[in-house]
């Protein structure tokens, strides 16, 4: 029950999973740096613009009204990690989550700093020293200028890279607002705390998803596991000996000197465990070197290494998901080919339905909200479907629209007593391209009230 908290200091290990770790884990980090820089048509390609409620990816630009479309993307996210959780286990943790990425990349600079783990180990209990608080300042430089680039990146995906970088100040950081020098320190300090401090704790406490994954594992989950059978009784020998009444295992405790959550994957399958297989290439490395068969510690199942089963590749839970996912794969396909770059909506004008001019006429007034949803001018007209009796008049004829502006426009529809019906007359508003190219239709209603005599 000792809550004080244990520096790990995992020894650094080469093999075939961390060579897979790392061009996984680097491809990511290095895929979020490059994408704020990414131009689309003259623009940055994505960006979360929270401030006006406006995702711009690729040209397209997703308003509030389009946010049942991220639903979709967050619902494929979700399936799609329950999905390889049933399958590999905790293999994203090990692999891809942003948090495994940035603690190694932290540890590294420890190393390059310091040394291996036996000298980053004997450095934790050296007392103070003017050299000693020389290495720990230089690693907080490091750690804090990797922390405010990555501060900058995700800031850039909110605000721009224009606004961030080339917005006419020298230096380009003079030109922030104070909402921007908020978020950056706190973005800066949350990053450089949890990776330089945090760390596996954030794995292990924290993390929503390392709590439920043992719930999702069944008997054909592959996961990382120690060969119990194989490698027990445990001892120490020399090479190429194989005491008698002994297994495998040498007892080196080198799958605990590498895993970065300081587990024993010897005692089983622990919550700590990210499934990063650091312990799998240590202990093949330590077989090679004792003349011993690889595995002793290896991605396997329940099923094969305890019931000595096959396993079963596509169980019932991994054919549903890959249904679900399926499903919402092609739904979001279809609303997102599908999706209108230009949107309208009516809005009649509540405070004063009717108003019956001099002339007899009966009009109606409307505002019609459109949104220009694509990266380029468009120039926009309006028209009312034809029912008899009604007319369609407006302050101009055609509406110019910037790339992703909106505009109220309004207009309104008069009405000739002799021809039309007391009451609702349903009408139909269509807003267009010059070049037709794009299209939106709206409905209202024609609202008639005739004055009764007394």
């Amino acid at each position: 029950m000792d809550a004080t908290k244990k520096l790990i200091h995992p020894r650094f290990v080469t093999g075939k999973y961390q060579k897979i770790r790392l061009v996984s884990m680097y491809t990511i980090l290095a895929g979020f740096l490059i994408l704020p820089w990414l131009r689309w048509n003259g623009h940055q390609a994505v960006q979360f613009n929270v401030a006006e409620a406006k995702f711009f990816i690729f040209g397209a630009t997703f308003m509030p009204q389009d946010f049942y479309f991220f639903a979709f993307i967050f619902m494929i996210a979700a399936y799609t990690l329950f999905m390889v959780t049933i399958y590999a286990g905790r293999v994203f943790c090990g692999y891809a989550c942003p948090q495994t990425i940035y603690v190694h990349l932290y540890q590294h600079v420890e190393k390059w700093v310091l040394g291996e783990r036996n000298q980053r180990m004997k450095f934790d209990k050296e007392p103070m020293s003017a050299k000693k608080l020389a290495k720990k300042v230089l690693i907080h430089a490091i750690w804090g200028v990797m922390s405010m680039i990555t501060a900058m990146t995700f800031i850039s995906l909110v605000v721009g890279t224009d606004y961030l970088f080339f917005n006419g100040a020298t230096p380009f950081f003079m030109g922030w607002s104070k909402i921007t020098w908020i978020f950056f320190g706190i973005i800066t300090f949350v990053t450089h705390m949890n990776a330089g401090y945090m760390r596996e704790h954030m794995c292990v406490h924290f993390c929503p998803y390392g709590r439920f994954q043992s719930v999702m594992f069944d008997k054909d989950t592959l996961l990382v596991s120690y060969d119990y059978d194989r490698g027990e009784p445990r001892g120490a020998r020399k090479k190429g000996d194989h005491p008698e009444g002994y297994g495998d295992c040498v007892d080196c405790t080198m799958c605990v000197q590498v895993c970065p959550t300081g587990i024993d994957i010897r005692d089983g399958l622990q919550v700590e465990c990210i499934q990063c297989a650091a312990c799998i290439d240590a202990c093949n490395e330590i077989m090679d070197k004792v003349g011993y068969p690889r595995g002793l510690v290896r991605y396997t199942t329940e099923r094969q290494l305890v019931h000595k089963e096959k396993t079963k590749i596509i169980g019932f839970r991994i054919f549903a998901y890959i249904f679900m996912l399926t499903a919402l794969i092609t739904t979001a396909t279809i609303v997102a080919t599908t999706r209108n770059p230009l949107e309208l909506e009516v809005n009649h004008n509540r405070k004063q339905i009717t108003v019956i001019g001099r002339d007899g006429m009966v009009e109606n007034s409307y505002v019609l909200k459109i949104v220009n949803k694509t990266d380029e001018k468009q120039v926009y007209k309006v028209k009312l479907e034809p029912v008899e009796g009604l007319t369609l008049k407006s302050r101009f004829k055609e509406l110019p629209l910037k790339a992703n502006e909106p505009y109220g426009w309004p207009v309104s529809v008069f009405g000739d007593p002799d021809k039309i019906s007391a009451g609702d007359t349903p009408v139909t508003f269509t807003v267009y391209t010059e070049d037709g190219k794009y299209t939106a239709s709206a409905q209202d209603i024609f609202v008639y009230e005739p004055k009764t005599k007394k």
